[in-house]
């Protein structure tokens, strides 16, 4: 076994490369970027390596630093995660013409893989079913028009050797494709170096379902169920769950079959996925055809473990070293449900506009239910039991024993942040990921909503109060989902999840209390309170400019007594500080976790997937507040503003030109993401403040209308 090893990445997926490597007795090498000198992973490490400048063509891209850290450190072999140089086989050729080993397949995989016009092909001798398309290489916008016509719309372009959600775009029309082909090639130009871009026809209802494949040395290749990763928005995935609720025993014996005679076709070994799209239309559950196959560990690879019990890094390990798999396509079944959530540093109320920043307060969701201690890290393999195997990894588990009762479930967060921490405009937006686990789907899915409800996350923007939404819309908990799905639920953007009747009333009765425990707090620091006892008081609260609630109050030693607009009595069991940011109590019996926070005169109280603007006010403020007058916003349609910090890449205007609304008017790169930005009306461009070339902040102008 290696007894020291080199993660070349960064955040997340080396934090988690890094707690199984110790766990093995394994010494481990972070490398960073000028951006990451204090990030987590750089002092998890026993040892660090300075790779460069914050951008990732002159850090973790730079294959060279890598080899010149390992050799400087000792470090034996490098995991390269995912992303960055995880499926460059030039990496991997290059490692090992320095004796160091690469944790992860032979670079004639990766090759093989890499390449999507390509392993199409090598998939289709290995029996494979293939999307139907053209696979040759594609030169001109015209020349993607006339293949997109002849395969008849909608089809899809992809970059050939993209990844990650990047370099596609779908095509409904010619319009389409005259638009976004040149943006598909240079997503895949910028972020993959190959410039080239198939295109193929569009599976109508596609659900998007991916099998985990793991090899040895020795010739054992077995495939470790299926992950369900159709909630994708532009593309990207967002919530993933395993096993999937749409595949039967035998369309996943044929998938798992067809992913190992693939895998087998190029000599493959390590941990791999191939990824399949399927037509949700058809119950047969036989139209399934090959995307790609990912020669490297996926960012979702946590819930494949938690419903086999195997920790894939620790396989990778000790694939690379040589050791033959220790158990048998026998030996792998399913135990419980596993579903994952992406927390992102993005905005859903603003178009998911990235957000960066520096994390002000990171506080991931703990547990839910009693903790018990992690389990003893050997196991041994049990028959056909799913969990049974090596340990489960340790990457943040916070978790229950299972068959202890209805407290079943493990909630677990991978991450590579903390308080303070930056989230920069250089790198992936991912903050997080939580990972849930229950005996079954809707328990694993309302772990999650109530583990949402934990996450605090102060300083930016971040995707919580959306990913809690999707785990309570009826669509999703049904099963019956696409990758359309997100477009289809919520086209008119995000505005919060719905809220009932009686959610609505509890915040009510939460807000009023938040307002009489603060105020009754600044009287006693102004030394005003006196001996007064605590009597009634009441209060006037408006959520999110709705109707007016009336609010008595009065708190008491360990809780609070409310009646709202004039009716029963309500309990509420929980106290409430001043500065406290998360808040649990019981309203006559609910379970309310309440995110709470000042926001000038007002409060916002997050929950549920919502976050509520509150204002509370004494019953005299609220009658003469009806005679304030409102600040009208300004006028912003002449202005196209830079919708987030990044860099402008193009300009398709200049003064004097006219436009159409909806016109292409400038390309935005952030997020490694293309981004095209549209003229708002009908005008005639006045000026451009900004240049190709610049970075520009959020709210900046870009162009200017008359």
């Amino acid at each position: 076994m290696f007894k020291k090893i080199l993660i070349a990445n960064r955040g997340e997926i080396a934090c988690r490369v890094i707690r199984t490597a110790r766990r093995m007795g394994i010494k481990t090498v972070a490398v960073y970027s000028d951006a990451d000198a204090r990030a987590p992973h750089v002092k998890m490490a026993d040892e660090a390596v300075r790779l460069g400048p914050p951008p990732a063509s002159e850090s973790y891209l730079k294959a060279e630093l890598i080899i010149d850290a390992c050799k400087a450190t000792g470090a034996e072999a490098a995991h390269p995660g995912y992303g960055f140089l995880s499926e460059r086989a030039g990496f991997a050729e290059a490692l090992k013409e320095n004796g160091i080993v690469f944790i992860g397949p032979p670079p004639k995989a990766i090759a093989a893989m890499g390449d999507k016009i390509e392993s199409k092909k090598l998939a289709k001798e290995a029996g494979v079913n293939v999307v139907p398309g053209y696979l040759g290489d594609i030169a001109t916008t015209d020349e993607a028009v006339k293949i997109a016509a002849d395969i008849g719309f909608p089809v899809m372009m992809k970059a050939s050797a993209g990844g990650g959600g990047k370099g596609m775009r779908l095509a409904w029309s010619e319009k389409d494709v005259r638009e976004g082909f040149e943006s598909v090639k240079h997503e895949g130009l910028a972020s993959f170096g190959d410039d080239r871009v198939f295109i193929e026809k569009f599976i109508e209802s596609p659900r998007h379902i991916e099998i985990q494949v793991l090899g040895d040395q020795h010739g054992t290749i077995l495939y470790l169920n299926e992950r369900e990763c159709s909630i994708q928005r532009r593309h990207q995935k967002v919530v993933e769950e395993a096993p999937s609720p749409f595949v039967t025993p035998e369309m996943r014996k044929a998938m798992g079959e067809q992913a190992v005679a693939l895998a087998r076709a190029v000599g493959y070994y390590s941990a791999g996925t191939v990824e399949l799209i399927v037509n949700g239309a058809d119950p047969s559950g036989k139209s399934f055809y090959f995307l790609e196959m990912n020669t490297r560990l996926q960012v979702e690879h946590p819930v494949t473990e938690e419903i086999t019990g195997l920790d894939l890094v620790e396989q990778m390990i000790r694939v690379a070293a040589g050791e033959k798999l220790k158990f048998t396509q026998a030996d792998i079944g399913i135990n419980g449900w596993a579903v994952e959530t992406r927390v992102y540093a993005e905005d859903p109320y603003r178009s998911f506009l990235p957000s960066t920043g520096r994390l002000v307060r990171y506080r991931p969701p703990v547990q839910i239910g009693p903790v018990r201690p992690e389990r003893s890290a050997e196991r041994e393999v049990e028959g056909r039991s799913a969990r049974a195997s090596e340990k489960r990894p340790s990457t943040s588990l916070r978790t229950n024993e299972p068959g202890s009762g209805s407290t079943d479930l493990i909630v677990r967060v991978d991450d590579g942040v903390a308080d303070g921490g930056e989230v920069s405009m250089f790198y992936d937006p991912m903050i997080a990921k939580l990972i849930t686990w229950a005996p079954s789907r809707i328990e694993a899915i309302d772990a999650q909503v109530a583990a949402l409800d934990q996450f605090v996350i102060d300083g930016i923007s971040d995707n919580v109060d959306f990913l809690s939404a999707l785990m309570q819309h009826p669509r999703y908990r049904s099963g019956e989902i696409t990758t359309g799905f997100i477009a289809e639920e919520y086209p008119e953007g995000f505005h919060g999840a719905p809220a009932d009747a009686q959610l609505m009333a509890d915040i009510a009765v939460v807000a009023g209390m938040v307002s009489v425990i603060t105020e009754e707090h600044a009287l006693e620091i102004s030394d005003q309170l006196g001996e007064r006892p605590y009597i009634p008081c009441e209060r006037v609260v408006r959520i999110d400019g709705g109707p007016e609630h009336r609010v008595r109050i009065k708190p008491y030693k360990g809780g609070t007594l409310a009646i709202l607009d004039g009716g029963e009595l309500v309990d509420v069991v929980g106290r409430w500080t001043p500065g406290q940011r998360l808040l649990t109590v019981l309203v006559d019996g609910r379970t309310r976790i309440v995110q709470v926070r000042r926001a000038g005169r007002s409060w916002e109280l997050q929950t549920h997937g919502a976050t509520h603007k509150v204002q509370v006010l004494n019953p005299h403020v609220a009658e003469l507040s009806h005679f304030m007058i409102e600040k009208e916003p300004p006028d912003l349609s002449r202005l196209l503003l830079a919708p987030m910090p990044g860099l402008l890449t193009r300009l398709d205007v200049e003064v004097g030109e006219k436009v159409e609304p909806g016109q292409p008017v400038a390309v935005m790169e952030a997020m490694k993401m293309e981004n095209i930005l549209r003229a708002p009306k009908a005008a005639v461009v006045k000026a451009t403040p900004a240049k190709p070339g610049d970075s520009v902040a959020v709210d900046q102008v870009i162009v200017e209308f008359e």
